[in-house]
C-alpha cells in the first residue's frame, strides 16, 4: 500500500497498456518479405518493441542507420505498420479493467510513450482508448528517459509529480519516472526484462495489482 494521496496514473504505452508487438512483427515480416529475406520469429521481434522502428530494421536487416538504404526501410515499415496498427494489437489482459477501476475512483490518466504522436493517436482510435493527457514521442524535443514528458503531462493535468505514479515495463520509463521524482511501477508482463538494478518503486506482474497500489 502507498501512503500517499495518488490521484493520477501515468503509463507507458506498448509493453505496459497495449501488446503492440504482433502488429510490429508483421510489419517487419512484410518489410523482410519484400525485400527477399528471411521471416523473424515473434520471440525474437518482442523484446525490441520498446526501443521502436530503428531497432526493428536494425535487427531485421543487420545494419545501422549509416546504411544506404536504412531510412527508407524504416518508412517502409513505418507506412506497413500504420496500415494494420490494430490487426492484432489489444490492451493486455486485466487494462479494461483497470481503467473501470479508475473511472470508478475519479482518478485522472494519461500515456507517456515515445511513440510518433501520429501513430499513437491511430492505435488509441482504433482501440477506442481516450486517456486525459497524451504525451508523445514527437510532442516535446526530449525523450524518455528525460523527465520532461512526465513533467509535461503532470503539468497539463495540473497535478503535482508526487500525487501520480508512472507505469512500465522498460528501464527508460522507471529512469524517467525518477527523473520526475514519480514514484514507478515496473511490469513484468510487458516486453523488457525487468531488473533489481532499474531502481523501480514497485513492481508488479499483473494490471490488478495497481489497485491494491492505491
Amino acid at each position: 500500500m502507498i501512503f500517499m494521496q495518488i490521484d493520477t496514473l501515468l503509463f507507458d504505452l506498448d509493453g505496459t497498456l497495449i501488446d503492440t508487438a504482433p502488429d510490429l512483427a508483421a510489419a517487419l515480416n512484410a518489410l523482410l518479405l519484400e525485400n527477399g529475406r528471411v521471416k523473424k520469429t515473434l520471440k525474437d521481434i518482442r523484446p525490441l518493441v520498446a526501443l521502436g522502428a530503428k531497432a526493428l530494421v536494425n535487427m531485421g536487416f543487420d545494419c545501422d542507420d549509416s546504411h544506404p538504404k536504412f531510412s527508407q526501410r524504416k518508412k517502409r515499415l513505418l507506412e506497413i505498420y500504420s496500415n494494420n496498427i490494430a490487426n492484432n494489437s489489444a490492451t493486455f489482459a486485466g487494462i479494461n479493467a483497470l481503467f473501470a477501476f479508475i473511472k470508478k475512483r475519479n482518478l485522472q490518466w494519461g500515456v507517456v510513450t515515445n511513440k510518433p504522436e501520429k501513430l499513437t493517436n491511430l492505435l488509441l482510435e482504433k482501440l477506442a482508448i481516450k486517456p486525459d493527457v497524451l504525451v508523445c514521442g514527437d510532442t516535446l524535443t526530449q525523450n524518455k528517459p528525460h523527465p520532461a514528458p512526465l513533467l509535461y503531462a503532470c503539468a497539463q493535468l495540473a497535478i503535482s509529480p508526487n500525487s501520480c505514479l508512472f507505469i512500465g515495463d522498460d528501464k527508460n520509463d522507471i529512469l524517467a519516472g525518477k527523473n520526475a521524482g514519480i514514484k514507478t511501477v515496473a511490469v513484468t508482463y510487458g516486453y523488457g526484462k525487468v531488473a533489481d538494478d532499474w531502481g523501480y518503486d514497485y513492481l508488479i506482474d499483473n494490471p490488478k495489482q495497481i489497485q491494491e497500489l492505491i
